[in-house]
């Protein structure tokens, strides 16, 4: 387990090394400029902040400031290397990694509770619905997957908020200050991955009730409950738990567009106005952390699948 945690850290390094780098030649490939304001700006204030920042410098030297292996225009080296993602163009005088801090432990609440719901509602929709196949349990649960899969966030939340916050007046249109004020955007996001794991449940329980152990179990007299609750779930959920590594990354990196919806100060909202204001550091902080949380997620996915599956802690 200590050589699979280490030699996943250690492919970690490059793989966010190479996706610095691309969004870095990216942003400034964008056309436009992170001063481009709706008033015209003096030639001579322009030259002052490209100054400032160090746009007026070539494009490698640019590159080699960021990483930290090139003096910045104050003199001192720092970059990604020494772990500082530098300055925002757009609120001057904030270091990305303070910004950061402040959107990333909103968007983690709101992961966090988007995944619960998920897990509770697409696993017992998939027990449920594989315990007695082709049958009114079985296609209830699997036309409301269905349905949830072929409706967006961006229609889910809104009718929503419709029903829930204008019409029943239960919870606020929008804001994060409350406790309420958590759960239409969780349920907006978790109901969407609900479906996707309900389905994906079901399929890989199927396949487990027909495997020899689980007839053998049955012959011996253990009930039937037991036997596809406990014995079946355990490896039925298998694929399940692989699943969940890049689905909770989803969850938080694609929540901007729920975000957006209620009006949520988080980071995926964050995110998308850095790029608008073509603030180039602070995207690529925002791209860097969550190719991060992808990564730690998926090895954390592994360590559990190697826990609950001996098999996989052998190879």
């Amino acid at each position: 387990m200590t050589k699979l945690i280490l030699r996943r850290l250690l492919e970690t390094i490059p793989v966010l090394l190479l996706l610095a780098t691309m969004a870095f030649f990216m942003m400034r490939a964008a056309p436009g400029s992170p001063f481009d304001k709706e008033k015209e700006v003096a030639t001579h204030i322009r030259e002052a902040y490209e100054k400032q920042y160090g746009l007026d410098q070539p494009l490698i030297v640019q590159y080699g400031q960021f990483m930290g292996i090139a003096p910045r225009p104050d003199g001192e080296i720092r970059g990604l290397l020494q772990g500082d993602l530098g300055v925002s163009t757009t609120y001057t005088g904030w270091d990305v990694d303070e910004l950061m801090g402040q959107k990333i432990p909103i968007s983690l609440e709101l992961g966090l509770y988007s995944l619960i719901i998920a897990i509770l509602i697409g696993v017992s929709a998939g027990v449920i619905a594989a315990w007695r196949p082709h049958t009114w349990t079985d296609h209830l649960p699997m036309s409301l997957a269905m349905l949830g899969i072929c409706l967006p966030t961006f229609v889910i939340g809104p009718l929503l908020l419709l029903y829930f916050a204008l019409d029943l007046q239960w919870f606020n249109v929008s804001g994060w200050e409350f406790a309420s004020d958590r759960v239409l955007p969780s349920l907006t996001l978790g109901l969407f991955y609900a479906a996707y794991l309900a389905r994906l449940t079901r399929g890989s329980m199927l396949e487990v009730r027909n495997q020899d152990y689980m007839r053998t179990a049955l012959a011996k007299g253990v009930s039937g409950w037991r036997v596809y609750g406990v014995h079946g779930l355990r490896n039925g959920i298998l694929p399940v738990v692989s699943f969940l590594g890049p689905a909770a990354a989803g969850l938080i990196s694609g929540s901007f567009v729920v975000e957006t919806i209620f009006r949520i100060p988080g980071l995926g909202r964050f995110f998308v106005e850095a790029a608008i204001n073509r603030d180039a550091m602070l995207v690529i902080g925002c791209a860097l952390f969550y190719a991060t949380l992808l990564v730690v997620l998926n090895m954390l996915a592994e360590i559990v699948q190697a826990v609950m599956n001996p098999k996989l802690r052998f190879s």
